[in-house]
């Protein structure tokens, strides 16, 4: 079963001080199974940021719609607490609040959320143990570092048990060692624990630890790599799409 469907979705952002109104995507569509890893892949203005956005129901299509296991949020109820109990959003820069410690930023959703005490430490302490980070709960983002931060912004996002996990260019300012760590463990997380995520990156290495990657352009998916057993297979097959898509730009 899909636990997300996104069916011939567009939006056109309207023209200001003179210049011509923009179609981000065009009638786009997707499916992503439970317990899914997809990647999306595309140059700059291809539609990843929008179509993320989207998703995670901050923006909405001009036309089309989006389903959450076959239910569309956007036909009734509040969407800031749909959102808040089904999707996870781990953000570029991690978005840990700096006056509150990595442990008080991974509680907030379970204050707003109102859930007792101890079971949110036990949530904390869990995810904290799976990602790696339990070292650090008493730490001050700015005492961390940016790998540490990225996996905080993973346990924050996950600490509700969302049904969907949203990746926005999470490696994009990480070394190449804390990039590895990372993916490792949402590949951990995607096949220990059955989060789907959704990964938007311009990184086809990123891209690997996916279980399909998918390329977008002029606002919609064109291409679609499937994961092989062998992760450099799948890496090559992945740069190999690539560089066929940039050459069709030319």
């Amino acid at each position: 079963m899909s636990i997300l469907t996104v069916r011939a979705i567009s939006k056109t952002y309207g023209s200001r001080f003179g210049a011509a109104a923009r179609r981000a995507l065009d009638k786009a569509s997707l499916d992503i199974e439970e317990r899914e890893f997809v990647a999306i892949l595309g140059p700059s203005g291809s539609g990843k940021s929008t179509l993320l956005n989207m998703i995670a129901l901050l923006d909405s299509p001009d036309s089309g719609e989006i389903l959450f296991r076959g239910e569309n949020p956007r036909s009734g109820g509040d969407l800031a607490t749909f959102r808040r109990k089904h999707i996870g959003f781990v953000f570029q820069d991690s978005n840990l609040i700096d006056t509150m410690t990595v442990r008080e930023n991974i509680l907030l959703p379970l204050a707003l959320d109102k859930t007792p005490a101890i079971e949110a430490r036990a949530r904390v302490a869990e995810l904290a143990s799976a990602l790696g980070i339990a070292d650090i709960l008493d730490a001050y983002p700015v005492e961390t570092s940016g790998g540490q931060r990225q996996r905080a912004s993973a346990a924050r996002a996950l600490v509700l048990g969302p049904s969907l996990l949203l990746a926005d260019e999470p490696t994009g300012a990480l070394d190449s060692r804390s990039a590895r760590d990372l993916l490792e463990r949402f590949r951990a997380l995607n096949e220990e624990r059955g989060s789907a995520i959704l990964m938007v990156t311009h990184d086809s290495f990123a891209a690997s630890w996916s279980d399909r990657a998918v390329f977008l352009r002029d606002g919609r998916p064109l291409t679609t790599v499937n994961r092989t057993a062998d992760r450099k297979e799948f890496l090559e097959r992945i740069l190999a799409a690539q560089a066929a898509a940039d050459e069709a730009l030319r």
